[in-house]
């Protein structure tokens, strides 16, 4: 293979490349988002039944399992849900000539961060995916989704740890989209992180791209759009990657998706997001529901579009006496979830892509984006049939008022269910059993935080370093110059550049980041501790890295005392961590993956309103060693052709 300046031409990324995927029709779209909203600011908005169940939600939603709709119907193509979807094995392909693929290595006694320790299986798991629009009715309302494959929840990704992955994603859209696999490093890859304007142009109609990624982390994650909101409508679903087990079990039934649901489309619901209303400052959109893998009943009287009673819940198979593994996903636009099954305790094995210490529990808080593994020993008899439930935390920001901020239902009492049979029940009827515990000691004091940082011990001990550089923020709200209503990180606010990647610019040298980028060039240090402090406005923000995972140091309401650590000998890790309203979070990060990485709130409503940070790391590799995919280039040329002729209306930060 030919090569220039000993860079392969294949992967070379040069200043002649960015010649071919720089903007050929002037500069790029950028709107000037909160205009739009401003602009219908005067329209009378009273949360419609097409876009918001009257206060309070009823939720008189009785099911018979008998009377349920079609799968085709409420999720397409997709088997979630249903009571035959198959169990997950140990691993995938079966056993190896040498036992599970990633040999002797388990989850105490091997750092996963070392590339050196994750398994060379030589395998790669091939996806080929379509993007389309298609009409489901997962609650019972018909509304048009944004889908993979036809089906909803999104197409399971299975790999073992150390397998590479390929997905091969067709847009057939009427608009740019780009895939984020949620939690992997992408060491090496960091132009697949899947965010377009950082590490990527956008995928335009009509065209097709390839993402290529190694599974270098196992347990549980998911993959979902990350243009716009584009997520809420449907394009996202479960990731597995199969690896040393953190404790035992016998089935393992997999992947639980857990979201809010909302009866419009993402970009309609931005737009409610910068609209000042009766209830203050900002009050974005409320849901209108819940799901549990991509299903749940709904009341057809608080909605005038169409919709169809008992649309039916998911359902699952308990085995007695066997140990069955749960994988739970948050998936949702905002909401933090409270997780239980009907009289039963939850073995929590892993937090995200670490696995933990095993602790005993009947809830388990979810913020978006964040993962939990949790085993359930079927103690009951065969004949049993049981609710799985959740719940949303609390808001504060409507009736009553005043409470500190968590999710936006209370008061509507939006609560999803599923239906667990053991091996002998009767399926034609639901479960009857009741919510056994006291939500008055979750939600009371009001405060929105993950459990207790003492009780999620990974099992792999790292201890805290002395940080080579510290960085500050202070996370607050107002309105911007337009009147849209904003998110900021030290009084900055994020907007992607979709023409103009910010991992392409920095691989050219061109240093010198426009504001709006929101770039911290960490240059050669290895490590940075980041302090987060929410003031004002009273409400909780899952922050997500791109990249890493992080060491949770301290979090709690107030401010810092600047000493304590939890556990300075083996902080909890995760990639997903919730700051409590007005309260604060100290985390550390090992910077030892070089590229461009964002971090932000990962509430939609959040993130389209610009709380986003871009850390550039190991800056001399970037700039100097760095070898980009020419097909980078190409994938830029085709949105910029598109973005030439059409008029890209980005109504938010872009991400």
């Amino acid at each position: 293979m030919k090569s220039v300046a000993g860079l392969s031409a294949t992967a070379l990324w040069s200043s002649a490349v960015a010649l071919a995927w720089r903007p050929q029709h002037g500069s790029p779209v950028k709107a000037e988002y909160g205009n739009l909203a401003k602009a219908h600011a005067s329209q009378d908005w009273n949360g419609s039944a097409t876009q918001n169940a009257p206060w309070p939600f009823s939720t008189s939603h009785p099911w018979s399992p008998s009377g349920s709709l079609p799968q085709n119907i409420t999720n397409g193509l997709s088997t979630f849900g249903t009571i035959n979807h198959p169990d997950l094995g140990p691993w995938t392909d079966g056993p190896l000539p040498q036992g599970c693929p990633w040999g002797l290595r388990q989850s105490n006694d091997t750092n996963p961060y070392n590339e050196k320790n994750v398994p060379n299986t030589g395998m790669t798991r091939y996806y080929e995916w379509e993007i389309s629009n298609r009409t489901m009715a997962p609650d019972g309302v018909a509304l048009p989704l944004l889908v993979v494959n036809g089906q909803f929840p999104g197409p399971l990704i299975e790999a073992n740890w150390g397998d590479w992955i390929e997905v091969r994603i067709t847009n057939n859209l009427n608009e740019g989209t780009a895939m984020h696999w949620h939690g992997f490093l992408q060491k090496g890859t960091p132009w697949y992180d899947g965010t377009p304007g950082v590490s990527q142009c956008p995928i335009a109609p009509s065209k097709s791209f390839t993402y290529r990624f190694r599974a270098e982390l196992y347990g549980t994650s998911w993959w979902h759009s990350h243009w716009s909101a584009q997520y809420l409508n449907g394009l996202a679903g479960p990731i597995v990657i199969h690896g040393p087990v953190a404790d035992e079990y016998d089935v393992d039934l997999g992947p639980v998706m857990l979201t809010d649901w909302f009866h419009a489309d993402y970009y309609s619901l931005v737009e409610q997001v910068f609209i000042a209303t009766e209830f203050g400052p900002i009050f974005p959109p409320m849901a209108n529901n819940m799901l549990i893998n991509g299903k749940n009943n709904y009341d057809c009287k608080n909605t005038n579009l169409t919709c169809t009673p008992n649309a039916g819940v998911s359902q699952f198979r308990f085995q007695s006496g066997k140990k069955h593994l749960l994988r739970l996903v948050n998936h949702a636009a905002e909401a933090v979830i409270f997780f239980s099954i009907d009289g039963y305790q939850l073995k929590v094995v892993a937090n995200d892509f670490v696995p933990v210490e095993p602790y005993y529990t009947d809830l388990v808080t979810l913020a978006v984006g964040q993962r939990t593994d949790i085993i359930v020993e079927a103690t009951g008899n065969s004949t049993d049939a049981v609710w799985m439930r959740m719940t949303e935390g609390p808001s504060g920001l409507g009736p009553p008022r005043g409470q500190t901020g968590c999710s936006l239902n209370d008061g509507n009492s939006v609560e999803a269910l599923a239906a667990i049979y053991y091996e002998n029940a009767d399926i034609s009827k639901p479960p009857t059993t009741s919510n056994t515990i006291d939500v008055s000691r979750t939600y009371f004091p009001l405060n929105c935080n993950n459990q207790p940082l003492n009780l999620t011990v990974p099992k792999f001990a790292i201890p805290v370093k002395e940080p080579d550089v510290v960085l500050n923020f202070t996370m607050s709200a107002a309105y911007n110059s337009s009147g849209a209503f904003k998110w900021y990180m030290n009084n900055e606010t994020y907007m992607a550049n979709y023409n103009d990647p910010t991992l392409f610019e920095a691989k050219l040298g061109n240093l010198d980041f426009p504001e709006e980028s929101r770039v911290f060039d960490l240059g050669t240090n290895g490590t940075v501790r980041i302090i987060m402090q929410s003031v004002g406005f009273p409400a909780s923000h899952p922050m997500h890295i791109h990249g890493f995972n992080m060491q949770i140091l301290s979090e709690g309401i107030g401010t810092w005392d600047g000493v304590s650590i939890t556990n300075p000998e083996n902080p909890q890790r995760r990639d997903t961590q919730l700051v409590q309203p007005n309260g604060y979070l100290v985390i550390q990060i090992e910077l030892d993956n070089p590229g461009v990485w964002p971090f932000h709130c990962h509430i939609a409503w959040h993130i389209s309103e610009g709380m986003n940070i871009n850390l550039l790391v190991n800056t001399p590799y970037v700039v100097n060693e760095m070898e980009i995919p020419y097909v980078m280039a190409q994938t830029c040329r085709d949105w910029s052709d598109y973005s030439g002729t059409t008029v890209v209306n980005q109504i938010d930060s872009g991400l």
